[in-house]
């Protein structure tokens, strides 16, 4: 098992000193330390303040944060959690991966998902609809153009006539993990991901978040065994394909009753499938925040 610290940044209520560049550094750092196998930084342009006020969250541009935290690490991997894909021009997406990517040395993993805030794409000028197959265009495109001098592409809002860019990524290609519980999540992980990162929800979750509910371990595991499937019918290995997943024990393990506890439910995970979780520490206070990523990387990630 491996694990992804999650900026607390993405938490409803945070300390605002967890933008300072000194807090974000030394939170790095630290992770890096502790043995969490990458970070990562959430993707949300332009929300409404409906949204913010029914309990959303702040966001920093995640290649921005992401390239500031490759400055001070040397092998945590940098990830976006999750990057919505249709927002943006895919060309230009593809120009900011590869930038991180060569100035990391190779870290960066995209996470990516079709979003679901309607309001966000409206005023974003893109079409809700389309979120599915504008993913899907996406990724075909940041892969083309990687990999291919004179790239053309006809896509729905933008036409490429021969575009090269470079540098490309270290890697070739950027690994791309997709979030989301539903199967045509699933099926996209098989055909064009390193990973499938679904998220442990509940009713309400999953109608806010517009995406299928997956409350208890018997459905991650069917749907794990699914994705395997998927992966096979792609003439793909199953091992190529890792699973991440957040659940709501995503930051409880406040006593050595709770922490014992979250190590039995990562050992239920484990045993369906999942090969990497998310982590949150408190937002509250810097110092607390650090004090607790060390200690689960000596209570938990050191038994791993």
């Amino acid at each position: 098992m491996r694990f992804m610290l999650e900026y607390p940044v993405a938490h409803t209520s945070y300390n605002e000193e967890f933008l300072d560049p000194e807090v974000m550094s030394s939170v790095a750092v630290n992770a890096e330390k502790a043995g969490f196998a990458a970070i990562g930084f959430t993707d949300h342009p332009a929300p409404s303040d409906k949204w913010m006020r029914a309990g959303g969250h702040d966001s920093l541009d995640p290649f921005s944060a992401l390239a500031f935290c490759a400055a001070v690490t040397t092998r945590l991997r940098l990830m976006t959690f999750l990057l919505i894909a249709p927002y943006r021009n895919p060309l230009l997406t593809a120009k900011c991966a590869a930038t991180v990517d060569v100035l990391s040395k190779g870290r960066l993993v995209l996470a990516l998902g079709a979003g679901y805030l309607r309001s966000e794409f409206a005023a974003l000028g893109v079409d809700f609809a389309d979120r599915n197959d504008l993913l899907d265009e996406a990724v075909a495109a940041m892969t083309g153009i990687w990999s291919t001098d004179a790239f053309s592409f006809e896509g729905r809002r933008f036409t490429a006539i021969g575009q090269t860019a470079r540098p490309g990524p270290v890697q070739q290609p950027v690994p791309m993990w997709f979030g989301g519980n539903s199967v045509r999540a699933r099926k996209r992980a098989a055909r064009a991901g390193q990973g499938w990162a679904p998220l442990m929800n509940d009713p309400t979750a999953a109608t806010t978040n517009r995406t299928a509910l997956l409350d208890t371990p018997r459905k991650l595991a069917a749907a794990v065994e699914q994705l395997l499937e998927f992966v096979v019918d792609e003439d793909r290995d199953p091992a190529a394909v890792e699973v991440q997943v957040e659940t709501p024990q995503a930051g409880a393990w406040a006593s050595e009753e709770s922490l014992e506890r979250h190590r039995d439910h990562l050992g239920e995970l484990s045993a369906v499938g999942v090969t990497s979780f998310v982590v949150k520490v408190p937002g509250d206070d810097p110092h607390r925040a650090i004090d607790e990523l060390n200690r689960y990387g000596n209570g938990v990630i050191a038994a791993c």
